[in-house]
């Protein structure tokens, strides 16, 4: 397997990619190559000792100051830029970017292109919940959405859900202000009746609307939304767990007796921050994209990285754009013009 990783995206780069990727090559049995500027990538190649991994030179890098909408077309030679070039081209079979996350999901777009009837693509992480966690599609993307787009968020969560949540026969709950059948506005009712119509056709395992606090009480598996009310979500439930772990050190290192009880509880506490840490998961795939996009948090470090890698390499083996391509006529409205469902 080829990962195409872009040494120039993110706050730590190009470094702790670097590393990242290097570990990628040592413990995953990967082909990895790095795109960004040649000085420096190889620089810091040679600081962790590696020869060889290729990087092909790309003089500009795109930040998080640059027009999304823009950005790829205008710097045609940055690191970003050129790796989804390769990925068209078939010069790898995954890219990995830790850079602007607009500019990313808009290169994918334009330059790697949509599974063909998808109409937008989603961004989809896995939340800590329950054994597997629960998928959360779209949490940023698209931030108007259609009904037509979040029944296709459905089918390609519970698709992901299925391959590589460990999931059988994920239970699809769409996110709204109350779990009666008649709760919420315009785009719930419409897309309800979509994702039921679904289920009862039993492509996809509808569990009917979920609240905010069901999303990790591990009784659904995937939660779909638009991307404003999703992205809502995400950032905070982020600082919650950062706000409640900053709590829990507070208690701990109270006093004497609660010092006492922290070193009784260091692997449980430790083995609980390990659940909750985004550099465990690594970063979101852009899902409904026709080749593997994955994007990495932005203040990725090594272990960030490495783990945005061991997901590329198990999104690409799980076959969920196979599967997309395969039900693609479940996943499309009916409309007098074309004629089709």
């Amino acid at each position: 397997m080829r990962l195409i990783i872009d040494a120039m995206g993110g706050d730590n780069a190009p470094g702790e990619i670097v590393k990242g990727a290097v570990r990628a090559k040592r413990e995953l049995g990967v082909e990895v190559t790095l795109v960004g500027r040649e000085d420096e990538v190889k620089a810091c190649l040679a600081a962790e000792n590696c020869t060889d991994i290729p990087v092909v030179n790309a003089d500009e890098v795109i930040t998080m100051s640059d027009d999304p909408s823009t950005a790829v077309r205008r710097k045609k030679n940055s690191s970003m830029a050129v790796a989804l070039n390769m990925l068209r081209d078939g010069e790898g079979d995954a890219v990995i970017s830790a850079g602007s996350t607009g500019a990313l999901l808009t290169g994918a777009t334009l330059t790697v292109k949509r599974i063909r009837g998808i109409r937008r693509a989603a961004m989809a992480p896995v939340l800590p919940a329950g054994e597997h966690g629960v998928m959360l599609i779209d949490c940023g993307a698209n931030v108007e959405c259609t009904a037509e787009y979040l029944l296709q968020f459905a089918y390609m969560g519970s698709f992901y859900a299925s391959k590589l949540m460990g999931c059988t026969n994920p239970r699809v709950g769409l996110l709204n202000v109350g779990t009666e059948d008649e709760k919420g506005g315009d785009l719930q009712h419409q897309t309800f009746a979509l994702l039921k119509e679904a289920g009862n056709a039993g492509r996809i395992n509808f569990i009917g609307n979920v609240e905010g606090t069901d999303v990790f009480s591990g009784k659904v598996d995937v939660v779909v939304t638009d991307g404003f009310t999703g992205n809502v979500l995400l950032k905070a439930t982020e600082g919650v767990i950062k706000y409640m772990m900053k709590s829990l050190k507070g208690v701990f290192y109270k006093n004497t007796k609660n010092k006492l009880a922290a070193a009784v509880l260091k692997n449980d506490l430790a083995e609980m921050k390990k659940s909750m840490d985004v550099n465990e998961v690594g970063g979101t795939a852009f899902i409904g994209i026709s080749k593997p996009v994955i994007k990495a948090h932005g203040s990725s470090n090594a272990d960030s990285l490495f783990a945005a890698a061991r997901q590329a390499v198990k999104f690409v083996n799980a076959g969920v754009i196979e599967d997309i391509v395969a039900n693609i006529e479940y996943m499309k409205i009916r409309t007098e013009s074309d004629g089709q469902a």
